[in-house]
């Protein structure tokens, strides 16, 4: 009996039980079988039930009458439906829901993946020994823990797969290829050299990640056809068994607004990433994205392209398994019905306190850390420990005599975790290598407990209830309402409030350790953990771009002592926002950042001015590359449903026109042009005509955008002098014709 020792890279359902892949400490790949069960329950009348088991009993199936536990049910009488044929268990129950649709079905759908965690107390990427009988696993012994602050790293093969320019806009000429560091090209021109040259490629490199832009919707498929018409096999999956899995694209609601996924390429025994087509790749790369598989035991291909929410839902699952709890295949508890004066006071949201609008000086911003997830752990809040309806809910939610209930236990680690890794960052040189690394990992988590609180409260959540949500919402306000009486208390001003953070004010208070004594007084008070964002040499609230009287909560920019910028809510904040306008309001707001202090901010407009008239007439000369007016938007419904078609429409329905499929949340491209539609699609290709373009409309634009960092109103006591003109009319007076 042989023994090996590795990371984890891949688990999958076999007919025979699971396939593993170990990425063994001397550099071997190996692919491992191991037997293994899978059991599902199914509860409801008992009438429905005795049917369900004659049907059962002629599948390859144990059954079972037992006892098992429902969230919200409690104890129920069940049948145990078990298998060692993995792979089939989705076509059993999908058979058996169809026959009786009545039944309640639990465990159905949990991923192969977290069973295997579960019953194994291993983790993807972890490290891990196994005993082994030829290719056949005995036994499996974890080695490590997903909640190690510095794990092992892997030593992984990562190849880079990219084509030379976006093959939505033109057809690409070369594939630029990348490992260890070294990079060369392979012509497109013929697709038999082509293959010969990759595939030579993939067997010398061995690659456990292939990275690629535009892999899952261009290249996997190019390269399926010319295989075909070839006959060159490129093996793209290491396990020689397994084809390469396709996933047609889809549009789903997420985060209040329409996404569109493309159509998806996965492999076996190693991974496949887009880049272009991975949810949140870009906020946290590959060193988020394995911490994120880590917690959450979503595969790292799978895991690249999937929502937070997914992982959530799946350390939900995993935190049900181990404790014993049946996952219900939808959510079976509908919610309680309200009056009208119940809805009414039930759901607030987060505190906002409206900010005094206009230029602030040596403000601090102090941030709960975590705030919701936080609430969740230290108050016990779960879908199984709170009560019909949040009206009174207060700090003594969660009693000390009620067992941790399901979501504190699946947050606590992951919490604890984040808040390590801060701590961590906030004592390393900002030139160590290993800030970009933690700042990825820290960010992978902070969206997974970003997305926890909306889970709690989604309609469709299996383990989410509006009560429990509202419970939150209800702490947090009490929670800020005691922080701001400790501020004040203090002496302090309180200049804003707007869910989980804090901006304060006080004289002669501009260092961070002036505000030590009231940030330990706030945690002592409130019990949650707090954090110094940082202290403001100058911050400006926003007014309404509406009405100058009404303060925008979520819009605001500022300086800190060091010279570092902090902006929300502003044209640079907006995905849809041109690079080139970008580029002119930040470059605006560097220049600003040069005032210590409000009384000073004034002095640098003119300055502003100056590059905004030099970028406008770098617009007109034509020396703004075109790449940099681009607008990229997303489709919010299908191209036929917009009754007045926005710009983004319209370039839609110029793709329509060409036979181009589009679907909602579909991202477009586009260019504002002079011409009677007044876009340009992209797709079409980039104008070589630089007078094509329609320079009013962009000026407008960047007017906008720079009237939102100069046009501030007087705050009383701090800016004497109040700033308001006829923005757009003085800048379009001084516009070279």
């Amino acid at each position: 009996m042989n023994e090996a020792t590795g990371w984890l890279l891949d688990v999958y359902a076999e007919e025979d039980g699971i396939t593993l892949w170990l990425l063994t400490e001397d550099d071997l790949r190996l692919r491992l079988c191991m037997e293994f069960e899978v059991t599902c329950y199914v509860s409801g009348d008992f009438s429905l039930l005795r049917q369900a088991w004659k049907y059962l009993r002629e599948k390859d199936v144990r059954l079972e009458r037992t006892v098992h536990r429902d969230l919200f049910l409690g104890k129920r009488d069940v049948m145990a439906v078990s298998t060692s044929d993995p792979a089939h268990i989705h076509k059993l129950f999908a058979d058996l829901q169809r026959q009786f649709p009545s039944l309640d079905y639990y465990d159905v759908d949990i991923p192969i993946t977290l069973r295997f965690i579960a019953q194994t107390n291993t983790h993807l990427l972890g490290r891990c020994r196994v005993t082994l009988n030829g290719e056949w696993v005995q036994t499996i012994e974890p080695l490590s823990s997903p909640w190690e602050i510095d794990p092992m790293p892997i030593p992984l093969r990562i190849l880079t797969l990219t084509p030379d320019c976006n093959p939505v806009v033109r057809k690409p000429k070369q594939l630029h290829v990348n490992y260890n560091q070294r990079e060369y090209s392979i012509s497109l021109e013929t697709p038999r050299p082509f293959l010969i040259s990759l595939k030579a490629d993939l067997q010398r490199i061995n690659p456990d990640l292939i990275l690629t832009d535009y892999g899952d919707t261009w290249l996997f498929p190019l390269l399926s056809q010319w295989s075909e018409e070839t006959g060159i096999e490129l093996n793209l999956n290491r396990d020689r068994e397994r084809h390469v899995l396709t996933r047609k694209a889809n549009s789903f609601f997420a985060y209040g607004q329409v996404t569109f996924r493309g159509a998806q390429a996965h492999l076996f025994g190693r991974w496949h990433i887009d880049r272009k087509n991975a949810m949140s790749f870009g906020e946290y790369g590959l060193e988020g994205a394995m911490e994120q598989t880590r917690v959450t035991g979503i595969g790292v291909q799978e895991m690249a392209r999937k929502s937070p929410g997914a992982g959530i839902t799946a350390m939900q699952m995993l935190t049900a398994l181990r404790n014993n709890i049946m996952v219900p295949v939808q959510k079976q508890q509908a919610e309680d019905r309200k009056t009208l004066a119940e809805l009414i006071r039930a759901d607030h949201g987060g505190l906002i306190y409206q900010p005094i609008i206009g230029l602030h000086g040596n403000v601090a911003q102090i941030d709960f850390s975590s705030m919701y997830p936080a609430i969740m752990v230290k108050h016990n809040i779960s879908p199984e420990t709170v009560g019909r309806t949040a009206e009174d809910v207060s700090i003594s939610v969660g009693q000390d005599d009620v067992p941790e209930g399901l979501i504190p236990k699946t947050l606590r680690h992951l919490l604890e975790k984040r808040l390590m890794l801060k701590n961590i960052l906030s004592d390393l040189d900002p030139r160590d290598y290993r800030v970009e690394i933690l700042k990825a990992r820290a960010s992978a988590l902070k969206w997974l407990l970003v997305v926890c609180f909306g889970y709690l409260g989604y309609k469709n959540a299996r383990f989410g209830k509006i009560e429990s949500h509202e419970a939150v919402t209800a702490i947090s306000r009490e929670l800020m309402l005691q922080a701001k009486e400790v501020a004040e208390d203090m002496g302090f001003t309180v200049l804003h409030m707007y869910v989980d953070c804090l901006f304060v004010q006080q004289e002669g208070f501009r260092r961070p350790s002036d505000f030590t004594q009231l940030m330990n007084a706030i945690e002592e008070k409130t019990g949650i953990p707090i954090a110094l964002e940082g202290v403001f040499k100058w911050v400006a609230f926003l007014a309404s771009k509406r009405d100058a009287r009404v303060p925008v909560p979520n819009q605001y920019f500022g300086a800190f002592q060091d010279g570092t910028l902090k902006y929300r809510g502003i044209e640079l904040r907006r995905r849809d926002t041109t690079m080139w306008v970008r580029k002119i309001q930040l470059k605006a707001l560097e220049i600003l950042a040069q005032a210590d202090s409000p009384q000073e901010f004034a002095e640098y407009v003119s300055d502003v001015m100056k590059v905004v008239e030099h970028a406008k007439w770098e617009l007109r000369s034509g020396r703004v590359s075109i790449d940099e007016l681009i607008i990229h938007q997303k489709l919010s419904r299908r191209v036929e449903a917009y009754m007045t078609p926005s710009p983004v429409a319209r370039a839609a329905r110029q793709l329509q026109s060409h036979g181009r499929q589009l679907s909602p949340g579909q991202s477009m491209e586009f260019l504002f042009v002079r011409n009677l539609s007044g876009v340009h699609a992209v797709e079409f290709g980039i104008p070589t005509d630089h007078q094509s373009i329609n320079f009013k409309r962009y000026c407008r634009l960047l007017d906008r955008a720079i009237q939102s960092v100069v046009s501030l109103c007087k705050s009383p006591g701090i800016h004497e002098q109040l700033f308001l003109w006829d923005f757009p009319k003085a800048l379009h007076s001084r516009l070279p014709k």
